[in-house]
């Protein structure tokens, strides 16, 4: 039996049935890992620090496997000393991916960021944003405001945030809208790699490699949620990964802890679930940190990084089997909270 299927209904027999996880523990004791979660990272081409950089998919370029999130950086509870205290200790210490997009706090977000990457820090990173703009004219304009903010000149990766909708596919391609303003920024040299990124569905990741196809175009990276809950429900691990492999692409994993939500389950503890989140075929993982701390614990698991086991990998399957019916720890996928577009509709353009 499929183990995505049989998984879920083992946690849903003892959810339903108020049974402890035996049917579960039996189930995955019983069964093999399929799909991405039976596979592992690619190899790392060299360290630093420690920490294993890859190559970003079929791009020449290398990213640090772990990667630290921009939203956290421009929340009022982290100072914007604190936030440039992180995003330079982690480009020190081996990490070189950094993760941003356009609309993260109004801008503070990558404002704090372009600080931090003064002073001959932008050298050492490799930069991402993400900007929403759909049409031309608002793609243009985020890109450009993404640059000013974050002091540079050039983006390594530039993303579409959101892809949440199955008609953002046909839009984004449209003559004069996002995909060609993306493709003559990197003729400007303004942007190195393009990218999408979504946590809404795998049907609407795998619509917009599809059409993308259609087009004759094939993304550098894709960024999903990735995590030990996402495998038990509506699966980009299972369905998306497979499908961006076989292009070259570069898979950027994020929420592996499931927005924190999986901590809240009481089933693994955070360095468990990025530690499984990081044991799947991706490039880099990005994980948010809003204190030295967060960045300790995520460099702690990333240094001399060796992916579990497929019985480890098995063993945290069935701690969060039983916790996963109807992705009730997954709200990215099953509600508005964390749609931002959505909320902000005027940011497509």
């Amino acid at each position: 039996m499929d183990r995505r299927i049989f998984v879920k209904r083992a946690g849903a027999v003892a959810a339903m049935t108020g049974l402890d996880s035996t049917t579960a523990r039996k189930a995955l004791a019983d069964s093999a890992l399929s799909g991405a979660a039976a596979d592992v990272p690619a190899a790392f081409v060299r360290s630093v620090e420690g920490i294993g950089r890859r190559k970003l998919g079929r791009a020449d370029a290398e990213v640090s496997i772990i990667g630290i999130g921009g939203y956290h950086l421009g929340l009022g509870t982290v100072t914007e000393q604190d936030a440039i205290q992180i995003v330079r200790a982690a480009l020190d210490r081996g990490t070189n991916f950094l993760d941003n997009c356009w609309d993260y706090n109004g801008g503070v977000s990558e404002e704090r960021m372009g600080k931090a990457l003064e002073g001959g820090y932008r050298q050492k990173a490799f930069l991402m944003t993400k900007i929403d703009g759909r049409t031309g004219q608002a793609a243009r304009q985020q890109l450009e405001e993404s640059l000013r903010r974050l002091k540079t000149d050039h983006l390594d990766l530039i993303q579409i945030h959101e892809v949440i909708r199955m008609t953002d596919p046909e839009q984004a391609f449209q003559p004069g809208n996002v995909i060609e303003v993306l493709q003559q920024a990197r003729k400007e040299g303004k942007v190195r790699f393009i990218g999408f990124t979504g946590h809404k569905s795998p049907d609407i990741h795998l619509h917009m490699i599809a059409t993308a196809d259609q087009h004759h175009f094939t993304f550098d990276s894709v960024q999903m949620p990735v995590n030990a809950l996402d495998e038990h429900f509506n699966s980009f691990g299972q369905r998306v990964i497979p499908e961006a492999r076989k292009r070259g692409m570069a898979i950027i994993g994020m929420k592996p802890l499931s927005n924190g939500a999986i901590l809240k389950t009481n089933t693994v503890t955070a360095p468990e679930a990025l530690h499984y989140a990081m044991s799947v075929p991706v490039t880099v993982t990005i994980t948010g940190c809003q204190s030295m701390a967060n960045l300790e614990q995520a460099l702690g698991v990333a240094k001399n990084f060796e992916p579990l086991s497929v019985q480890q990998k098995l063993k945290v399957l069935e701690k969060t089997a039983p916790v996963s019916e109807a992705g009730k720890f997954e709200d990215y996928k099953s509600s508005h909270i964390y749609d931002g577009t959505y909320n902000n509709p005027q940011w497509l353009g």
